[in-house]
């Protein structure tokens, strides 16, 4: 059962349709999933910078004379509660007597401070500081490493702040770093906050301790500001304010983006070229339909003919009369002639597929070609006919098979003369040119027809295409001629051309 054109292209489009929305979907989400990983990889990148300005910090304090101290972080259990808890311990080593106890307790929003004055602080040459601060955390999983080791890492940092303070020209250093390697070399801004305030204290405020960035950066509007708070309590942290980086997710997804553009380019062409080929195939069944029925009215008019020319001669005495019967017998002989030329030209057209098909080239004189073609067509055409043969120079000889050669001339001299108007009037121009470092012979056929319309030349070479003449049909053929010329024509080695206006005539080249 054939399926209808309309369903097949319905078809071919609403699957062309789901390819594009799917791969739409698909390339959408893997651009939030890049955009999200990104900004992890910005948050964990400001979280080792941290890390790493903390061991520069440790490392500096190895070489310290004046102050020791030691930084310890625990965690466990305490009243059926988890907790970490930051120590730390400072001892100097100077004869400057300051010593003082900071107990932050263990309070999830809150810390309270007791603080020893200085004239209560003990006088003697190694003074000491302690200072305890701590946090109840309350882990969603028990094994969320990630959050715990989080958590250690802020009770480090409590504690070592108390020996010494952040450097954040070393953390920016560290950050920008880490940042350009994830490709990420943009301009941006970074500052080091303490936040304070709150609850039974004064309103919150925050404090902007220290700021770096690339010089004369200004954020826009736009601007994404990515925080990282260091200690236990939240207090201090670090931001970094860049431009927004869908711009460098769309740069990286450059190669997918690339491949899926030029993948949906190809699907695309070859759904066209599917439906294109479909209706091809289609005008092409019609032409063939067309061609069948209108070949086999054609071959029943001239067996018609003959037989009932035979008939008189037979049945009725037409034979006695010498006069009736050299008639009769001549429109036998016409008609079989007719139906010879029929029969040949679709051989031709069967033939002409072939792989085994061979030409048999001569050196052929184009004028003794030329001249009976013309008579023979005179002769049979019902309209006055006037054909004038220019040739240049005399003698002009081709090399090519006589009886294709043959039958392309005499098809271009036949659609001059049956696309003419009441009188045909034709010019036929034989000259040698050079293309290349080859000389090839040229021959027009012009005539004062009906002409052909611009949009129709590029067809009239199918096989089985007629140009549409409307309501008339005076005009027989079985668009066969032109294609059978241009293949004959291109089995030499030449090529055909077509010049026309309508209603002004027309004017077939060929060079072989």
């Amino acid at each position: 059962m054939k399926l209808p054109l309309k369903y097949i292209a319905i078809l071919v489009i609403a699957s062309l349709t789901g390819i594009f929305v799917y791969q739409a979907y698909w390339l959408t989400d893997l651009y939030h999933t890049m955009y999200g990983q990104m900004e992890r990889s910005i948050s964990e990148a400001m979280r080792i910078s941290d890390y790493n300005e903390m061991m520069v910090r440790v490392n500096k304090l190895k070489n310290d004379t004046v102050k020791e101290g030691t930084v310890s972080v625990s965690t466990g259990y305490e009243n059926d509660k988890p907790y970490v808890r930051s120590h730390a311990n400072i001892t100097y080593t100077d004869t400057t007597q300051i010593s003082g106890t900071e107990d932050l307790g263990n309070t999830v929003t809150e810390a309270t401070e007791d603080t020893i004055s200085e004239d209560e602080a003990p006088n003697s040459e190694n003074s000491m500081m302690h200072v305890n601060e701590g946090v109840n955390v309350i882990l969603s999983k028990q094994n969320d490493m990630q959050k715990l080791t989080n958590y250690f890492q802020r009770g480090l940092h409590s504690g070592l702040d108390i020996i010494s303070d952040p450097d954040l020209a070393i953390y920016d250093s560290l950050l920008i770093s880490l940042l350009r390697e994830q490709g990420l070399d943009v301009p941006y801004r970074l500052e080091y906050l303490y936040t304070g305030g709150g609850k039974d204290r004064a309103l919150p405020f925050t404090d902007t301790l220290s700021v770096r960035g690339t010089e004369g950066y200004t954020p826009s509007v736009r601007a994404v500001q990515y925080d990282y708070a260091f200690n236990l309590h939240n207090s201090q942290h670090y931001r970094l304010t860049i431009e927004p980086i869908d711009m460098i997710v769309l740069r990286q997804m450059s190669g997918i983006l690339i491949t899926s553009f030029i993948i949906l380019v190809i699907l695309s062409f070859a759904f066209w070229f599917l439906i294109h080929t479909i209706l091809k195939q289609k005008t092409l069944e019609e032409m063939k339909s067309d061609f069948t029925n209108n070949i086999t009215h054609e071959l029943k008019t001239p067996i018609a003919v003959a037989y009932a020319a035979n008939d008189a001669l037979l049945n009725f005495s037409q034979a006695e009369e010498k006069a009736q019967r050299d008639k009769y017998l001549n429109i036998c002989q016409e008609q079989l002639q007719r139906l010879s030329g029929l029969v040949e030209q679709i051989l031709s057209m069967s033939m002409e597929r072939r792989k085994t098909l061979c030409l048999y080239p001569e050196e052929l004189h184009i004028q003794e070609i030329l001249e009976p073609l013309i008579e023979q067509h005179k002769l049979k055409a019902d309209k006055p006919v006037r054909i004038s043969v220019d040739i240049n120079p005399d003698g002009m000889t081709v090399l090519a098979d006589r009886t294709h050669f043959s039958n392309i001339l005499s098809n271009l001299i036949d659609n001059a003369i049956k696309y003419s108007h009441e009188k045909a009037e034709i010019d036929i121009h034989c000259r040698t040119v050079r293309t290349g470092t080859n000389e090839q012979a040229e021959i027009s056929v012009t005539d004062q027809g009906i002409g052909i319309a611009l949009e129709k030349q590029r067809h009239i070479f199918d096989k089985f295409y007629r140009v549409p003449t409307g309501n008339l049909h005076d005009v027989k053929g079985y668009g066969l001629g032109l294609f059978y010329v241009k293949t004959m024509t291109e089995r030499h080695g030449g090529s055909v051309s077509v010049k026309s206006e309508t209603g002004k005539g027309s004017t077939f080249t060929i060079k072989i």
